[in-house]
């Protein structure tokens, strides 16, 4: 315990990057063709969002609570669970995320955001999580079958709920209340997921850590335009 300053951040993993990138592996085969279907549904509620904005939004929110409880239980608990002891933690967290989202879609008071960089920036984390993340397996020499896709994997789950997010306000200060409290757990797993990522000495840290840098970004930037504004 005397060179306890010799000790690296990998040194306290507790599974083999190998492990970690299997349970994906194992994870879409149990489940297979959902991986493929998910991509679909989200490539066609994606459309519909750029087609009918407004009217897409309560239904895209209750998607995402069903994803967030889904990996909650399915990944966290049944795959994640035996090799991390915080893995029921997290899943508590998803559990939570998922009634607040269901929260927000049953409250008919949701609105598109208005055309714009915060609105740009929202459907380009859409889009790199139900499209490019899947890619991240084979680009880092992975099989396809270790992919991490939109509503079975936490990653790709938490960027689209932030893309989402930056796509969204609310029409009453309650809604806008609960909107903010949304980003919370998304935000906490991107970095937690970043950090372990980096443990891991994956590339692949740097995209929800570049997620949640971005939607932060694109957040506090509309919010300071709007207050230039109305202070004009």
């Amino acid at each position: 315990m005397t060179e306890w300053w010799t000790y690296r951040p990998s040194d306290f993993l507790m599974f083999a990057p190998g492990t970690y990138w299997r349970l994906f592996e194992l994870h879409n085969q149990a489940l297979w063709p959902a991986p493929l279907l998910l991509v679909l549904v989200a490539t066609l509620w994606l459309a519909w969002r750029l087609w009918r904005g407004t009217p897409a939004l309560r239904s895209g929110v209750a998607a995402l609570a069903l994803a967030w409880a889904f990996v909650g239980w399915a990944f966290l608990l049944q795959r994640f669970e035996p090799i991390h002891w915080a893995a029921g933690s997290f899943a508590v967290g998803f559990f939570l995320q998922a009634g607040l989202l269901v929260v927000l879609a049953g409250g008919g008071v949701l609105q598109a955001t208005p055309p714009g960089a915060r609105d740009r920036m929202g459907l380009a984390l859409l889009a790199l999580a139900f499209w490019v993340h899947p890619w991240l397996a084979p680009a880092a020499g992975r099989p396809w079958m270790q992919a991490e896709v939109f509503g079975l994997a936490p990653d790709p789950t938490a960027i689209a709920t932030l893309g989402l997010l930056l796509c969204t306000t609310a029409g009453t200060r309650a809604a806008r209340g609960w909107l903010r409290a949304a980003w919370v757990l998304p935000a906490i797993w991107c970095v937690i997921s970043a950090a372990t990522l980096a443990t891991m000495q994956s590339a692949q840290a740097v995209v929800p850590a570049g997620a949640v840098l971005l939607a932060g970004a694109a957040a506090a930037a509309d919010r300071w335009c709007s207050a230039s504004r109305r202070r004009k």
